[in-house]
């Protein structure tokens, strides 16, 4: 999460501003409910930072979220996530920050986490690096926690890291990084609709028959190792969700069409990203991810009247870093 030089703002030559960009991430992954992710490349969101007078944290404005996040920097994940950061070092310094949302809000590709990330590399950078990556973590998921009520590691931490992760335990965080297969490539189908997590999470309940528990386990632990051998046909077999995904399917508009498009059209697997409503499917080349993602268009269009997105990208090997300003 770092990056070349001083941060030199490109438009004013400002050391005093600085930008960093973090991805949005595909949490859950089918097997994975709550402990694995993976990093997209593309979209995400910037956060640029900048010094201030004052202690504490200024939000001066937010871009591309029509008016919706709040600029109080303690209901604001990027703020929250900032000011966690100073007092984690505890520093007097002041920063502003400016943030602009490239993901959607409620989308399933963890935008809240990808703010946080973006705010606290940006913070980090500006004061010199102080922090290590562990407290970088820490704090984006302090600032997700107090911003919107919850914390999601298997979002954050491949926000943060890139590539996959597997978040073995959320308090304290421990976070494995994984290997990501040559060529690994990610279409993300985006409807127009938001499903907001708690809502999401309640229709699961609290118990899951033995009998899915074991064959989840499996899948996990096959995809896990499909990820160190570069086994892609065990990736496939492994990439099957069968506690989440049968209960929130019906929130998705024409969900079984458009996972059955994607794997006619040669997808690895195809689930829910996240609580939803986005889609997505992993495939072998950023080609194959293409063909999968224009055929999940095409069923999504076929099955609802609802606009969507499609994002094409390669699975994200590098996470949060500086950008030009």
């Amino acid at each position: 999460a770092g990056g070349g030089g001083a941060g030199r703002n490109a438009r004013t030559g400002d050391r005093r501003m600085i930008a960093a960009y973090a991805p949005g991430s595909v949490s859950n992954v089918a097997c994975g409910f709550d402990v694995l992710g993976f990093a997209l490349d593309q979209p995400g969101d910037i956060v640029i930072a900048g010094q201030k007078d004052e202690p504490g944290v200024r939000i001066d404005a937010v871009h591309g979220d029509a008016g919706r996040l709040p600029l109080d920097p303690l209901k604001n994940t990027a703020g929250a996530a900032a000011l966690a950061l100073l007092r984690r070092l505890e520093t007097t310094r002041g920063v502003t920050l400016t943030i602009h949302k490239g993901l959607p809000l409620a989308s399933g590709v963890g935008s809240s986490g990808a703010s946080a990330v973006a705010a606290v590399v940006a913070v980090n950078e500006l004061l010199g690096r102080p922090a290590s990556m562990d407290v970088l973590l820490a704090c984006a998921m302090a600032g997700e926690q107090a911003g919107c009520g919850a914390s999601h590691p298997d979002n954050v931490a491949p926000s943060l890291y890139g590539g996959f992760v597997l978040a073995r335990s959320p308090h304290p965080p421990d976070i494995v990084r994984l290997p990501v297969p040559d060529g690994l490539a990610c279409a993300v189908l985006h409807p127009h609709m938001e499903i907001k997590t708690a809502e999401a999470r309640a229709l699961l309940g609290d118990t899951v028959p033995l009998r899915d528990a074991i064959q989840q386990w499996g899948n996990l632990g096959g995809l896990i190792a499909s990820l160190f051998t570069g086994d892609l046909a065990l990736l496939s077999r492994s990439l099957e969700d069968v506690i989440a995904e049968p209960k929130r399917a019906a929130l998705v508009p024409g969900f079984f069409d458009v996972k059955a498009a994607a794997l006619s059209a040669g997808a690895l697997g195809c689930s829910l990203s996240g609580s939803g409503p986005s889609i997505f499917a992993l495939a072998p080349t950023l080609d194959d991810a293409q063909r999968a993602g224009e055929a999940m268009a095409r069923a999504f269009a076929s099955a609802s009247p609802t606009g969507c997105d499609l994002w094409i990208s390669t699975v994200g090997r590098q996470g949060a870093r500086v950008v030009n300003a």
